[in-house]
């Protein structure tokens, strides 16, 4: 085995249900179509699969976070497996993923299924706001720390340290507005997008402040959806349809106070000791990295992704998206190319995983080129993840001399507590990007990144009401 366990394990099949505003399907019927698809994309049969995972587990409070866990969608699919799991203390909704490794390194199973369903769309229009809580409901646990400020809402919550990152890094709202304007350009290319219509800076700027600094289209959106993912042991990987996919570094570190009210540096979401980590994994360095699918539940997220993964210097994003034309499609490195969360849908974080955007063709399945090229560039670059855990994967073939090489194109995902990098295959001069297979990468990992809980924004805003905030996001529909 190698030193570390990641290495010898591959994303060897990937599936995603219909993503909507409101779906038609049960979360369970959403869940199984998901995790068929990424079966029989791995050429696999239910027979094969011996372990499932997920995160957090089934939670049924009728918030629509997770309204599917591993029984229920094992039975569903009568699988007989020899390991599952599905719990939320883990670092983050790629914990699901670490735990699969573990699980396949110990011997326990060879095929697991991983998946992570959202239904939060129909339940916000069914009772539960897009909140912490319920109104009226007593608090307890970490969320405890925020109710006597009213931070019962993630953009309440989070807005505290999006406050102060603005405070120190002196960013304008014309440049934070690059972030969903162009996420919402890729967006157009990926058919499961919630929303395609393009938005100008205009827009952005006329948009709703929900809790300053954040504005409308800073937000990401409830939906209802699931993906999946076939992680296989890498002997097992070689021998099926798709090329090998392997997890070349994770980061999984909580090398802080594990409480979102007490880190050190609020403005830097507890990523960068996880960043120490993944990068002390592989070879692979920040200039490697080709596309970024960065953890975006708020456009601020992915400033600190950027930063704190060493694509820029701290507080040096500003300048980095500047104009937009760096974090493009066409770009040095683009960002979200399905649309990220705050068009693609709040699949939290594992959506990345999936699909790469429909400009890449990078994981498995046909794509098509939508006319998007990559410039040449002196050599190829990786793509990350940040978070309080984190992945990479890289792609096998074999050269000439019937010698392993790992092609050297890495995938980034990046969410609240989560980092990884994953390698696809080797850039190639003025090749075509398929945005609409880069688009189904990206659906995946926003489903399986770790969201930090958010905070609190300082001022009149803390003391909006659950139900303002619900009313303005429902204005999107």
């Amino acid at each position: 085995m190698s030193r570390f366990a990641e290495k010898d394990t591959a994303i060897v099949g990937i599936g995603m249900s219909e993503v909507s505003r409101g779906a038609t399907k049960s979360a369970l019927a959403l869940t199984v179509d998901a995790a068929l698809e990424a079966i029989a994309d791995a050429g696999l049969t239910r027979a094969e699969i011996d372990g499932i995972a997920t995160w957090p587990g089934e939670r049924a409070d009728g918030s629509g976070f997770s309204a599917v866990g591993c029984a229920a969608l094992q039975d569903a699919l009568r699988l007989e497996v020899g390991w599952y799991a599905g719990g939320a203390e883990a670092p983050g909704q790629y914990g699901a993923v670490f735990n699969a490794i573990g699980a396949i390194a110990a011997g326990l199973c060879r095929n697991v299924l991983i998946f992570r369903t959202m239904y939060e769309a129909t339940a916000r229009k069914t009772g539960f706001a897009n909140a912490l809580m319920k109104e009226g409901q007593r608090q307890a646990g970490p969320f405890a720390w925020w109710a006597p400020y009213h931070t019962h809402a993630a953009a309440l919550q989070q807005a505290l340290m999006f406050s102060l990152y603005v405070h120190n890094s002196g960013i304008r709202p014309e440049q934070a507005a690059q972030i969903p304007i162009n996420q919402r350009r890729n967006a157009a290319l990926n058919p499961k997008a919630v929303y395609r219509t393009p938005i100008t800076l205009d827009d952005y700027l006329a948009s709703p402040i929900i809790a300053t600094p954040l504005r409308l289209y800073d937000c990401d959106v409830p939906c209802d959806g699931a993906v999946a993912i076939v992680v296989s042991r890498m002997d097992v990987a070689r021998t099926l349809r798709n090329p090998p996919v392997r997890i070349e570094a994770i980061g999984s570190s909580m090398r802080y106070r594990n409480n979102w009210a007490q880190l050190d540096a609020f403005d830097t979401q507890a990523q960068p000791k996880v960043a120490e980590m993944m990068w002390s994994r592989t070879d692979l360095k920040p200039t490697d990295v080709y596309i970024a699918q960065l953890y975006n539940g708020f456009t601020y997220h992915t400033l600190n992704w950027l930063e704190n993964f060493g694509f820029c210097e701290r507080y040096g994003a500003k300048d980095f998206i500047e104009g937009g034309t760096r974090i493009a499609l066409e770009g040095e490195l683009p960002v979200n190319t399905g649309g990220g969360a705050l068009s693609g849908g709040r699949l939290h974080a594992m959506a990345r995983c999936t699909r790469p955007a429909p400009s890449c063709g990078a994981v498995a399945g046909p794509g098509k080129s939508r006319g998007i090229r990559r410039f040449a560039r002196p050599r190829p670059r990786a793509a990350r993840l940040p978070g309080a855990c984190c992945w990479c994967a890289t792609k096998r073939r074999r050269n000439s001399a019937a010698q392993r090489v790992d092609d050297p194109l890495a995938f980034v995902a990046l969410g609240p507590g989560i980092v990884g990098i994953a390698q696809m295959q080797p850039p190639v001069r003025h090749r075509p990007l398929d945005v609409a297979r880069l688009n189904q990468f990206d659906q995946l990992l926003v489903g399986t990144i770790a969201e930090p809980r958010r905070l609190m924004p300082f001022g009149k805003a803390a003391r909006v009401s659950l139900l303002e905030i619900d009313l303005v996001l429902a204005r999107q529909v």
